[in-house]
């Protein structure tokens, strides 16, 4: 039976740890919450001490940590894995951390001659518990190999996504997009509620439109992603309409941030003579404020 070391069985590390031990593992769990680990022992888990001792004899030791401190110190610290973790066994990091750090710690790791590979995860706690988050691996084929054992007990999607530090980076850009909607989002509904709409209303619209479906499922990849920029929806009618959302909504007092700073990169768009290309073309307005050309 093969053992893995299992270090951060927080909300969402100890659903997956759980679903390890469904899945005939052996499982040696640490967290500095020890009520974490007894729940897991009870679960039929192994307790470790510390990271050494979950790491110690173990096939593949995983973390899964709120930050990159966090990882530094369970893997290099005190009592910490690399003093346990053996020369055959295999490193993965499914902690969402600063993938400057993610990079450092697979430096050390491969120095002292150990494997590793960085595997965050999408979705959430519910997903954790079913089995089914979707998993993003950056690391050597050979090594993935190795782990997905273990990774298909976490996860039904699982996304190789380059080299190691791949896997971090593809999660930051994901929860950028995220998060960053989320700021719109909120500031869209606020603006419906001023208007006197009912938000739900308001919802069973935009779900009808690019608004709700999103430019990554419908947009981008028919129009600047093909190399297209024939406007199925040009850039000055994107910044006036968005002009007149900034309007309407100064004069209900509320904040459009994100939307204000929108509109400029619209503006910067037009300042380069794409006014009548499709709005996608914001990708190539991006690119090129950052010396990366066009598509």
């Amino acid at each position: 039976m093969t053992t893995i070391g299992f270090v951060g069985v927080g909300t969402m590390g100890g659903p997956m740890a759980r679903n390890l031990v469904k899945g005939d593992f052996q499982v040696r769990v640490f967290d500095i919450d020890a009520a974490r680990t007894n729940a897991l022992v009870e679960a039929g888990a192994q307790g470790a001490g510390s990271p050494k001792d979950a790491a110690t004899d173990a096939e593949m030791v995983i973390t899964m940590l709120p930050n990159g401190p966090h990882v530094q110190q369970a893997v290099f610290g005190r009592d910490g894995i690399a003093e346990g973790i053996g020369r055959d066994a295999l490193y993965i990091d499914m902690s969402t951390i600063a993938p400057a750090v993610t990079d450092q710690v697979g430096k050390e790791l491969r120095e002292r001659g150990i494997s590793a590979i960085d595997a965050p995860v999408g979705m959430g706690a519910p997903q954790a518990a079913e089995g089914k988050l979707l998993i993003m691996v950056g690391g050597s084929e050979a090594d993935l190999a190795r782990a997905m054992p273990a990774l298909e007990k976490m996860g039904e999607t699982i996304i190789h996504c380059g080299a190691f530090g791949m896997g971090v980076r593809m999660k930051v850009v994901n929860n950028y997009l995220s998060t960053a909607l989320c700021a719109m989002t909120a500031e869209t509904v606020a603006l419906a509620e001023a208007c006197g709409f009912d938000p739900q209303l308001a919802v069973k619209v935009m779900m009808g439109t690019v608004a709700g479906k999103g430019h990554l499922g419908v947009t981008f990849p028919n129009k600047v992603l093909k190399g297209d920029l024939t406007p199925g929806f040009m850039v000055d009618l994107a910044h006036k309409d968005l002009g007149l959302a900034l309007e309407l909504a100064a004069g209900y007092n509320v904040p459009l941030a994100t939307g204000a700073a929108a509109h400029q990169i619209y503006a910067i768009a037009r300042a380069q003579g794409r006014g009548r290309q499709d709005q996608t073309c914001l990708l190539d307005t991006i690119r090129s404020l950052g010396g990366k050309g066009t598509s």
